[in-house]
């Protein structure tokens, strides 16, 4: 055990000891704000490796699960002959807010890599022998779209089906409303 300084704080140190069974993270930055925001992501990290290692199961990363259900949806909504149908299209149209926001945030042509991320998976889930373009995924560095799985892009499963299972009771809940509310707004003729 000895104290060592390490900028302006004093930490312990423990060596040498028989099992390693904890760590500390020690985070330095020129300010408050740096320190809070790589205390978030390594929170966030720490989290998703947490989530992993209970799940144990991975699902491609960067859009491929968003992308994979739109188009499946989609087919399944021409199949329906109900009222039902705009409700499932809708929902399969709403997946593709998470491809498109990943793109706009990495300056990306949003409407370009998203059609081709549906292409893929359209031809995934029609062409056996394509079958492995299920794991393709946006490749944000170089604007392309790539084999997400192998390449290392990847989530945890638990947490993908746990946000699909709140989108969906989120817009069944919307859908139940069915009662309207109108306000009636008294026009000023002064205001114009």
């Amino acid at each position: 055990m000895s104290e060592e300084r390490v900028g302006d704080g004093e930490l312990i140190y423990f060596r040498g000891t028989a099992e390693a069974a904890a760590c500390t993270v020690v985070l330095r930055g020129a300010n408050e704000f740096m320190l809070d925001e790589m205390d978030r992501a390594l929170h966030d990290s720490l989290c998703v490796v947490k989530r992993m290692l209970e799940s144990n199961t991975l699902v491609p990363g960067g859009g491929a699960v968003e992308a994979a259900l739109n188009v499946y949806l989609e087919s399944l909504a021409t199949s329906m002959s109900s009222r039902e149908q705009l409700a499932v299209a809708a929902f399969a149209d709403a997946l593709l807010v998470i491809p498109r926001t990943l793109s706009v945030n990495a300056a990306q042509d949003a409407t370009d890599l998203v059609s081709k991320l549906r292409a893929y998976h359209h031809t995934s889930q029609t062409d056996d022998a394509k079958a492995h373009y299920k794991h393709y995924g946006l490749d944000l560095t170089n604007g392309e779209v790539r084999d997400n799985l192998l390449a290392g892009v990847v989530e945890p499963a638990i947490s993908k089906i746990k946000s699909l299972r709140f989108a969906a009771e989120a817009a069944v809940s919307i859908l139940r409303i069915d009662d309207m509310i109108k306000l009636n707004v008294h026009e000023d003729p002064n205001q114009q």
